[in-house]
């Protein structure tokens, strides 16, 4: 793909996004402990590049939940098609919503609504960080962001403290799920070479200023007759992850150098 520069109207500086040239191999093979740990420390990495920034108690927060899982041994993300809400109404999203006061941390919020949209049990989701910094949503809310790995089984039957730490992790079956059927109409996994396909990728501005890549998903729903709100102008109907979901998966593709 052709190298694109922009220019944010924030800064009045130039910032290149492509897809990076050297991916990393162990991304287009399914999940393991060993790639679990590096992703660990790639947040945590990244995590140092912007200032801490402190929740603050005026404001109202919500949490969502970067799903990472292997399906049919292809490591990639679960993303949702929301249903009919008053917002946001057939946009894809990750799980997520508002903190609520028995919530003890973000985190833990992030994967009670995982439980509660999709039926994934909390001893399934292992957290491995932060993507930042949160941002504000169009309905004021400041969405805090994490990546978790879904196992395919609770915590206590993911695996033996002797096995290889390179053995592929189990495969989550998508037929497991448990939709909350007022809040998600589909559910699909979006597979890492699919979403650094050029072919695949959108110019976009977040917030109007700072250029992204949204991805194209259309034929990775599998119910065709769910309607679409985002339809693009070729007027066939083309969903994206774009937005505050696409934006946070920029983000999250950035670390692990998948974009650059």
């Amino acid at each position: 793909m052709m190298l694109r520069t922009f220019t944010t109207a924030s800064t009045n500086t130039a910032s290149s996004i492509l897809p990076h040239p050297n991916l990393t191999a162990t991304l287009f093979s399914p999940f393991t402990r060993k790639s679990l740990t590096a992703i660990r420390a790639a947040l945590i990495k990244s995590a140092q590049e912007y200032p801490p920034i402190v929740a603050d108690p005026k404001e109202k927060h919500a949490a969502v939940l970067i799903p990472l899982c292997n399906v049919k041994d292809q490591p990639g993300i679960l993303l949702e098609l929301r249903g009919k809400l008053k917002t946001h109404s057939g946009e894809v999203s990750f799980p997520g919503g508002r903190v609520d006061p028995a919530d003890r941390t973000f985190a833990e919020a992030a994967v009670r609504e995982t439980r509660e949209e999709v039926g994934v049990l909390s001893d399934q989701v292992e957290i491995l960080g932060q993507v930042g910094p949160p941002e504000l949503s169009l309905g004021g809310l400041r969405v805090w962001p994490y990546v978790g790995f879904i196992h395919a089984t609770p915590k206590l039957r993911r695996y033996d403290d002797d096995d290889d730490l390179g053995t592929p992790l189990p495969s989550l079956r998508m037929d497991s799920l448990t939709l909350s059927q007022f809040e998600v109409a589909v559910a699909f996994h979006l597979p890492f070479p699919i979403a650094a396909a050029p072919t695949r990728l959108q110019v976009h501005h977040f917030r109007g200023m700072r250029p992204y890549w949204a991805v194209e998903v259309s034929d990775l729903i599998k119910d065709p007759q769910t309607q679409f709100s985002r339809v693009t102008g070729d007027g066939k109907g083309k969903v994206e992850v774009w937005g505050l979901t696409g934006w946070y998966l920029f983000q999250f593709m950035k670390v692990l150098k998948i974009y650059e």
